[in-house]
């Protein structure tokens, strides 16, 4: 399933209040999913095998290393969680490294509202406007993150512009 993402991600100091300000939209809440998250060594963009307990998934996907609202291309497989699949990839591609989080997950209409707490990280809110039908242009998509955005009150000093992938691999150096 091909689909495009305009997202967020802003690393907050008290989750539950942005989860309390959230709910006075009445979301539809999801869950809260365990993921372990394994990023293989890739050639283009970034591949991980998502294992949790809500959302299993192969997911490739490109997008710049930004401090803003940005644009995602993602390529997303949904699997029957099985260890041969991991196997494979380790083999094949070797990992690059692991990110454990427990997520909450929210959705207003087609925007998914990620409350995460990654461990050695901290806590963090992910907002994905996310478009797998081609119903949405990608203007239509970038009001949405802004949208919640100021909904928020974040600003750009709150805002990360690289993947939890890559804030872990950067501590391992």
């Amino acid at each position: 399933m091909q689909i495009i993402n305009f997202e967020f991600k802003a690393k907050v100091n008290d989750l539950e209040k942005y989860e309390q300000s959230l709910c006075t939209l009445n979301p539809i809440f999801k869950g809260t999913d365990y993921q372990k998250d394994t990023y293989f060594n890739a050639t283009f963009g970034r591949l991980k095998l998502r294992e949790g307990n809500i959302e299993h998934a192969l997911i490739q996907y490109d997008r710049p290393n930004t401090a803003d609202a940005k644009v995602a291309q993602i390529l997303l497989y949904q699997y029957q969680p099985n260890d041969t699949l991991k196997q494979i990839l380790t083999q094949q591609l070797g990992i690059k490294v692991v990110v454990e989080k427990i997520r909450k997950i929210y959705f207003i209409d087609n925007v998914k509202f990620h409350f995460d707490i990654v461990s050695n990280l901290g806590t963090f809110i992910e907002v994905e406007a996310i478009d797998h039908e081609n119903k949405r242009s990608i203007d239509e998509l970038k009001h949405q993150c802004d949208h919640y955005l100021q909904f928020f009150e974040l600003n750009k000093d709150d805002l990360i512009d690289v993947s939890y992938s890559d804030m872990i691999f950067n501590q391992t150096k």
